[in-house]
């Protein structure tokens, strides 16, 4: 009988990806350790292309530890040596490589350390460009697991395979493990609710709070500390009460009563913001009291601001930029709508969702895995974005439907869709491939 041998230490899980911006895929890092049983596992984050706004210090307070190896994206190919002696010198277990670059990238070191490879794919591969296509799909079979967000990302994983299909018990294994989020923290509040500024500079705390009108600017304790803020040292009511739902809409120049319509996102092409902003000025043409807010940044930033200039309805539009805390904005809304092409499991709309906001959205990517239309929203075909604009008319008509709708999207984010699961997942998984690999020392 073959001895069963136990791996005692914490297994060192080494997360890899292209940068570290504020998108979904990104943010998945740092809140699933949070989740993780961190007595059984040590996580670090290597990552290449250093952005200005990116989420580093959130994985450091989730104890990861997080590395740079400055490269742009063809540079990523002249980085396996480095990589592989990085890996060798901390001796990492298990390789979770994020997107397509880095997934290439991990592979290619995986062909020259034997160490197991995990590979989180977040889109369908349609939507790639051809060099990270080819790329991704010409590789992929050379990991162990590879895991998809949505049942639509596994399809297209399998359908774009290489044109050898796949047998069962082949390399590698698709797994779908489908996006979650901590409930726990992402809840609908008491309007008076308040929210702590995590590590905000003393100067940009009083720009805020004087912007506000928090603090009056001729305030001589400014002058000498006497504005405490939430430093880890000192707490500030007065900042913290800012960012209260009630007192971010005063902020925001959102009237009481007003309903509000959002969407959490990064500016990119794929999510058609403009036809966003086209529903909303077709809502506006019908309800006059509605507000939308974006949270978020990108590339389309500026065209979407002259759209809203050129419309004349600025005022009901608030476009807030990156917010680090999305909850109070969260909780700002009435309905979550999405105009998306593709996507695979949004994760904003998973925190809307958990924050009792009923969704709106086109069929795009796993959304349709999560929202049952009719019962947590309302959907559209992808080329049928224009419906959207009757569901949302309808939700603000009749309150006793939004509210319904409000609830089961809590209800459906807690019972399918949370972080518990989805670490419990990742666990069994990074357990799996580690007894695969697990050679023991001669004379076990």
């Amino acid at each position: 009988m073959q001895a069963k041998t136990k791996v005692t230490q914490k297994i060192k899980i080494l997360h890899l990806i292209k940068s570290l911006g504020r998108g979904g895929a990104e943010k998945l890092i740092p809140e699933t350790a949070l989740v993780h049983d961190q007595s059984r596992f040590e996580f670090h984050c290597l990552y290449f292309y250093h952005q200005k706004e990116n989420i580093v210090d959130e994985l450091e307070r989730a104890g990861i530890q997080v590395h740079l190896i400055p490269s742009g994206n063809l540079g990523l190919f002249f980085q396996v040596g480095k990589v592989k002696k990085f890996i060798e010198d901390n001796g990492f277990q298990i390789i979770h490589a994020h997107l397509p670059w880095a997934g290439i990238l991990a592979r290619a070191v995986g062909s020259r350390v034997s160490i197991p490879i995990v590979y989180t794919e977040h889109n369908t591969w349609d939507r790639y460009n051809k060099v990270s296509y080819w790329g991704n799909r010409l590789t992929f079979k050379k990991q162990d697991v590879a895991i998809a967000v949505s049942n639509e990302v596994a399809l297209s994983m399998q359908l774009n395979s290489m044109w050898d299909p796949y047998r069962r018990g082949e390399k590698p294994s698709v797994r779908v493990v489908q996006n979650g989020v901590n409930t726990e923290v992402f809840r609908r509040v008491e309007p008076s609710t308040t929210y702590k500024l995590p590590n905000t500079k003393y100067q940009e705390a009083i720009t805020i709070a004087i912007r506000s009108k928090i603090v009056d600017p001729g305030d001589s304790s400014l002058e000498n500390g006497g504005f405490e803020i939430d430093d880890g040292k000192k707490n500030t009511e007065e900042i913290v009460q800012f960012l209260s739902p009630d007192s971010l809409k005063v902020h925001l120049g959102i009237p009481e009563g007003a309903k509000v319509i959002g969407k959490v996102a990064v500016f990119r092409s794929q999510k058609r913001l403009w036809l966003w902003v086209e529903l909303a000025l077709r809502i506006l043409k019908k309800r006059n009291d509605v507000h939308f807010l974006l949270v978020g940044d990108g590339e389309w930033r500026a065209r979407l601001e002259k759209q809203i200039e050129e419309s004349g309805k600025a005022r009901h539009f608030h476009l807030v930029g990156v917010q680090k805390e999305v909850i109070p904005y969260l909780n700002l809304m009435d309905i979550y709508l999405s105009s998306s092409e593709f996507e695979g499991l949004p994760i904003a709309m998973l925190e809307a969702m958990a924050c009792e906001v009923s969704v709106v959205a086109t069929r795009a990517g796993g959304i349709g895995e999560v929202i049952q239309h009719g019962v947590q929203g309302f959907l559209s075909g992808i080329d049928d974005w224009e419906e959207l604009e009757g569901y949302c008319l309808q939700l603000l008509e009749y309150d006793e439907l939004h509210i319904k709708m409000a609830k089961a999207a809590r209800e459906q984010v807690e019972k399918y869709f949370s972080m518990k699961r989805m670490v419990a997942d990742l666990e069994r998984i990074y357990l799996e491939v580690i007894n695969k690999n697990f050679k023991p020392e001669k004379g076990i």
